[in-house]
């Protein structure tokens, strides 16, 4: 069990998230957070992003059983195996992408956004729904928590500097470049323009997602943006909507 410090916050009923420091490559301070949501049935939906420290896994365990784990794209799998191991029973779902680079590990999968036929349900969709973007370079899907109206996303969604996920060291988490690295910055909007390897899917997608119901967005890296959301991800996705 790693000993990474982890910033543990409710913030809507029944969402948790789990916030630490991460470098990309080592050199970019992004961040890292996990996202928890207790379900209606008493479960636990987890979109697992960072180490299974013994904190987040006091945490979950105080929620509930741990019923589905998630891995959001192409690159967010590293902590897949621990969560699996921790908790054999539940349900562990995946963008193909993701799966194919665990292969080795000989995790066993229940579902795959991107080889499983478009519309299929994977038991949590009464709380929490689902869109995977094929057109997006790493393959993200994005989720709903339509009772605390937040958006729960990967890669498709940046709010840097990343304050929070610093929190618990002795950096400001900022980077000279990417510290101004929010929905609204150029860089973003060029980000995700160049991310489309797929210009009409992603064009479709982004328009799918800006009609959902949300307020909220928790992104992997940077800071949640806990208002206004929707105005933040039209902004974001703005080169789509021209």
């Amino acid at each position: 069990m790693t000993t990474t410090k982890v910033a543990i916050r409710e913030v809507a009923e029944g969402v948790w998230t789990f916030s630490c420091p991460f470098a990309r490559f080592n050199i970019f301070p992004v961040g890292g957070r996990s996202t928890a949501i207790k379900l209606q049935d008493g479960g636990v939906w987890v979109l697992a992003s960072t180490p299974l420290t013994e904190d987040t896994k006091a945490k979950l365990n105080e929620l509930g059983p741990v019923k589905y784990i998630v891995g959001a794209d192409a690159v967010h799998h590293l902590f897949l195996g621990p969560y699996k191991k921790e908790y054999p029973d539940a349900k562990l779902i995946a963008v193909e992408e993701a799966i194919q680079k665990k292969t080795k590990e000989g995790l066993t999968f229940d579902g795959s956004w991107g080889k499983d036929p478009e519309g299929t349900k994977y038991g949590f969709e009464d709380d929490i729904q689902h869109l995977y973007f094929s057109g997006f370079r790493n393959k993200d899907a994005a989720f709903l928590h339509r009772a605390s109206k937040s958006l729960i996303v990967a890669d498709l969604i940046f709010n840097l500097p990343a304050t929070e996920q610093y929190s618990t060291t002795g950096s400001s988490g900022r980077f000279p470049i990417f510290g101004d690295m929010n929905p609204f910055s150029s860089f973003h909007k060029n980000f995700l323009w160049m991310a489309g390897v797929d210009k009409e899917a992603m064009k479709r997608d982004a328009t799918i997602v800006s009609g959902w119901n949300f307020d909220r967005i928790i992104p992997c890296h940077g800071d949640v943006i806990e208002t206004n959301g929707k105005e933040a991800w039209k902004a974001a996705f703005s080169k789509y909507f021209q």
